[in-house]
């Protein structure tokens, strides 16, 4: 992928990249974490940490959670496949040897693995499938486990209302939710949002996102595999599951302008989307290229694209365009009347899991679900709209009660997936100006 500009500042680092490196990443963070000074409350220090979805996302984030506590032990594990999971708990623990103890009996398959998985652990990591996030927070939270979702954290609006409620049971009951959106634990994004908000470019005019690249996680159809489970194991490919690129990908760039705009959600979108030439049954039934336009209260316009197309022009970046001035907040940089540039290195998705982890110790929760819901609402907003064609308003998100179906908690090992290909082996997609959703 490339970039506005090579910023080796900018920090960007991927969970996929993380588990090549972490066996001999450096130990700093770890050794600033005081174990000794805040046992667990069950009387132990050891934390069983528990992992919901078995991919490369998930793969990472259990890496790093023991890298952020060395009394974390990696106890459980679940997916729709056994291969994934025992695949991925040699990996974890090529590692960190000494701190992944999941024997066999505690390696989990099918839709309701998940309670297993609860049930079994202290913290729990969900990264599988966005449309089972909420769902499977809400039953962590209800269950009394400190849980860490990955975003996005829901794919419609009935999802989001549930997600939200589980953040809200979170502060009742006193333990953590904490975010994938990792862009906020970043220090250089952190002060070129701070210089911003402070006049540093001036009154902001308009903001840029952009997150374009090739399509990812294609996965050809694998023997014997049923069609449940061939759309589960390509699940970035259809709606039903992943909600597809607004959602799934852009929802960092939303969350980084709702950020720098003092968390505002926008009024209005309208949004522009389709399936130009990634059209091929392998792709499933998601667009390969979107376009919103949000519009916020104060009048300022945040033009957000995204794209999974090869063989085209390739961007990830968050401008800021301002009355004095722009900033770039990926590359940690401003230019124009106040010319600044950020010089340090960070792995925000390393520290987002010391964080979680220090706060669990000390018992004070943390909780992201105001910033974790509305910013994937803004991305859920913009998918709506992309898919009807239609401008869809904020109010009509907080009235909605739409979600793609199944619903989650009726979804089981014998179901019929929702979509099914055609007889040339392609699958059905939405019609902006005719499918109607909201």
């Amino acid at each position: 992928m490339s970039n506005v500009s090579s910023v080796p500042s900018g920090g960007r680092t991927s969970r996929r990249q993380f588990l090549r490196t972490t066996a001999v990443a450096s130990v700093g963070a770890v050794a600033s974490l005081d174990v000794s000074r805040s046992a667990f409350a069950a009387g132990s220090d050891v934390l069983r940490v528990g992992m919901i979805g078995c991919g490369g996302r998930n793969s990472g984030a259990a890496a790093q959670a023991l890298t952020a506590d060395p009394g974390a032990r990696l106890v459980a594990m679940c997916d729709i496949f056994m291969d994934r999971v025992k695949t991925k708990r040699e990996e974890i623990k090529t590692a960190r040897p000494n701190q992944v103890m999941v024997d066999d009996d505690h390696c989990f398959v099918g839709f309701h693995s998940y309670k297993q998985v609860i049930e079994a652990v202290d913290v729990v990591l969900i990264a599988n499938a966005a449309k089972f996030h909420p769902l499977h927070t809400k039953a962590a939270v209800e269950a009394g486990k400190h849980v860490f979702t990955e975003k996005p954290h829901g794919i419609d609006p009935a999802g989001l209302a549930l997600m939200e409620a589980a953040c809200e049971q979170a502060k009742q009951k006193g333990v953590c939710v904490a975010s994938g959106l990792h862009s906020r634990h970043h220090p250089g994004y952190a002060e070129t949002v701070r210089r911003v908000q402070e006049g540093a470019i001036g009154e902001i005019v308009s903001l840029e996102e952009n997150f374009l690249r090739s399509p990812y996680g294609v996965i050809g159809r694998k023997e014997g595999l049923t069609e449940l489970q061939y759309q589960c194991s390509t699940q970035y490919h259809f709606t039903w599951l992943s909600g597809d690129d607004v959602v799934q990908s852009l929802v960092h760039n939303l969350d980084r302008a709702s950020w720098v705009l003092h968390e505002q959600a926008p009024v209005k979108c309208h949004g522009l989307g389709g399936r130009s030439t990634m059209t091929e049954p392998i792709y499933g039934n998601v667009f390969d290229h979107h376009s919103v336009v949000y519009e916020f209260a104060n009048g300022v316009r945040l033009y957000a694209f995204c794209r999974t197309t090869t063989g085209c022009y390739d961007e990830s970046s968050s401008i800021i365009l301002g009355a004095k001035g722009r900033a770039s907040v990926l590359d940690c940089r401003i230019w124009g009347e106040n010319k600044w540039r950020w010089q340090g290195q960070a792995d925000p998705y390393q520290i987002e899991h010391n964080k979680l982890f220090a706060a669990i110790r000390a018992g004070t929760p943390v909780n992201n679900g105001d910033y974790m819901v509305r910013s994937t609402r803004i991305g859920v907003m913009g998918q709506l709209s992309c898919y009807t064609g239609k401008e869809v308003t904020w109010e009509q998100m907080l009235a909605s009660n739409f979600h793609y179906p199944p619903n989650p908690a009726d979804c089981h090992d014998e179901m019929e997936p929702p979509v099914k290909p055609g007889s040339d082996g392609t699958y059905p997609v939405y019609l902006p100006g005719r499918t109607q959703l909201i």
